[in-house]
C-alpha cells in the first residue's frame, strides 16, 4: 500500500477517474446500440453487425493516430478535446429520430447517416485511450507499474459495469435516446476534470516528442516493425471472440431465449466479474511470463464459448460471461505491460495507440460475422447455439496461432524488446 501511495504522480489518478466515467459513457452507450440499430432504427441483423463493426473499428482504430497526437501536443489538451468530441457524438447519436434532426434524415438515406454520425463519438476514445494508458506508463514508477495497469483496467471495468446498470435505468425510464444523452453529460463533465486538475505528466528519464511531425517519423517507424505488427494481428482474435457479447450475443438472447432478456444488466456481468477478478488474478499469476500468460487468457475466453453452445438459457449467457472475463483479467493487465515495455523515451502515446490495433481489428471482424452467425445458424440452419461453435473455434485458433508465433518470431522481437525496456 505504501508503494501504491507514492509510487503513482496525481495525474495518474484523475486521468484513471476520467476513463472511469469515459468507459461508463461507451459501455452504456454499446449495451443499448445492437438493440436500438435493429428494434428502433429498423436495421437488419447483418446490417446491425456491420454497423457496430464499422464503430467498434474506428474507434479502436484511431488510437494508432490518437497516440502520434497525444505525444506532439500533449496528454492534457488531447483528454480534454477528446471530451469534447465524445460529448458532442453521443448527444448526436442520441437524437438521430428528434424533430430538429428530420431535415437532415430526409436528405440522405439512414444508413449513410448513421455512418457519419457514429463517426463522431468514434473520435474521442482514439484519443482518451492512448492518453490514459501513456500517463499511466509515465506517471508511474517502475516498481508499481504492472500494479498500475491492473489499476488502470480494473477503473475501466468499473466505468463498464456501471455504464450497462445505467443504461438498464435510463432505457426504462426515458426511453433509449435518453441513454446517450446521459452518455454525453458523463463525459462532457471531464472536459472541466482534465482542464482544472490534471497536470501533464513526464518521466524524469524521458524525452517529449519535439513536434507532430517527430511523431508522425515515430508512427511510421512502428508501420515498419512486421514482427509487432504480426503480434497485433493474431491477438486481434481474442476480440473477434470477446466483442460478441456486444454484437452477436443480444440478438441471439432477444430472438432465441428471452425476448423481454434484460440484455443491458446481462453485459454488466464481464465487468462486474473483472473488478473482483483483476487485481488478483493479476497478483496470482505474476510468475507466469507475459506471453504465456496472453496466449492462457485468449485460451479460456474461447472455450467459454462453449458453455453457450451446450445450453440456450440467460443462466448460460451470465456464465459464459464470467468464463470469458476469467479469461480477459489473465491477459489484460499483461498486454498492456508488455506493450508499454517496447516504448522508446518519448513515444509511449504512440506505441500504446498500436495497442488498440487488435480491438479495432477485432470489431470490425466480430461486426462482420456476429451478425451473419446470427442470421444463418438461427433462420436458415434453425440451430442458433451451434454459432457459438464458431466463435470458441476462433478463440481456439488465436491460441494456437500465439504459440506458433512465441516458438516461431518472438525469440529475435523478444531480444529487440529488452533492448527498448533497458533504454527507458
Amino acid at each position: 500500500m505504501r508503494e501504491i501511495r507514492e509510487g503513482f504522480a496525481p495525474a495518474f489518478w484523475v486521468a484513471n477517474t476520467s476513463e472511469l466515467f469515459e468507459r461508463l459513457a461507451y459501455y452504456a452507450v454499446q449495451a443499448v446500440l445492437a438493440i436500438y440499430l435493429h428494434e428502433t432504427l429498423r436495421f437488419s441483423d447483418a446490417q446491425t453487425g456491420d454497423l457496430i463493426g464499422y464503430f467498434g473499428g474506428i474507434v479502436w482504430f484511431l488510437p494508432i493516430l490518437g497516440g502520434a497526437l497525444a505525444d506532439a501536443i500533449g496528454f492534457r489538451r488531447a483528454l480534454s478535446l477528446a471530451y469534447l468530441v465524445l460529448s458532442a457524438g453521443y448527444f448526436l447519436l442520441g437524437s438521430l429520430g428528434a424533430p430538429w434532426m428530420a431535415p437532415v434524415a430526409h436528405a440522405m438515406p439512414l444508413e449513410r447517416l448513421v455512418l457519419l454520425v457514429l463517426l463522431v463519438p468514434a473520435l474521442g476514445p482514439a484519443i482518451v485511450k492512448p492518453c490514459v494508458v501513456g500517463t499511466t506508463a509515465r506517471a508511474s514508477k517502475e516498481n508499481v507499474r504492472s500494479i498500475g495497469y491492473s489499476i488502470y483496467y480494473t477503473l475501466v471495468n468499473i466505468g463498464g459495469a456501471a455504464g450497462p446498470l445505467v443504461a438498464s435505468e435510463v432505457h426504462k425510464r426515458w426511453g433509449v435516446p435518453a441513454v446517450f444523452r446521459v452518455a454525453a453529460l458523463a463525459v462532457f463533465l471531464m472536459v472541466f476534470a482534465v482542464i482544472f486538475f490534471f497536470k501533464e505528466p513526464q518521466s524524469a528519464t524521458e524525452k517529449r516528442t519535439a513536434n507532430f511531425g517527430a511523431a508522425l517519423r515515430n508512427f511510421f517507424h512502428i508501420v515498419g516493425n512486421i514482427r509487432f505488427l504480426a503480434f497485433l494481428v493474431i491477438f486481434s482474435g481474442f476480440y473477434v471472440v470477446f466483442w460478441q457479447q456486444f454484437i452477436s450475443l443480444p440478438l441471439y438472447l432477444h430472438a432465441y431465449v428471452n425476448s423481454h432478456a434484460n440484455v443491458e444488466r446481462i453485459l454488466a456481468t464481464d465487468a462486474i466479474a473483472v473488478i473482483f477478478l483483476q487485481v488478483p488474478i493479476t497478483y496470482l499469476t505474476r510468475w507466469i511470463p507475459a506471453f504465456p500468460a496472453m496466449a492462457l487468457g485468449v485460451l479460456i475466453s474461447g472455450a467459454a464459448w462453449l458453455i453457450l453452445a451446450s445450453h440456450a438459457s440467460v443462466g448460460a449467457a451470465i456464465a459464459t460471461i464470467i468464463v470469458v472475463a476469467l479469461g480477459e483479467t489473465i491477459q489484460a493487465a499483461r498486454y498492456y505491460e508488455y506493450i508499454s515495455r517496447l516504448a522508446p523515451p518519448g513515444q509511449q502515446g504512440t506505441y500504446m495507440g498500436f495497442a488498440f490495433l487488435p480491438i479495432a481489428i477485432g470489431f470490425v471482424i466480430g461486426g462482420t460475422i456476429g451478425g451473419r452467425l446470427v442470421h444463418y445458424f438461427g433462420e436458415v440452419a434453425h440451430q442458433p447455439q451451434r454459432m457459438w461453435l464458431v466463435v470458441a473455434a476462433i478463440g481456439f485458433a488465436t491460441t494456437l496461432l500465439l504459440w506458433i508465433y512465441n516458438m516461431v518470431v518472438r525469440p529475435t522481437f523478444g531480444a529487440a524488446a529488452a533492448v527498448s525496456a533497458a533504454s527507458e
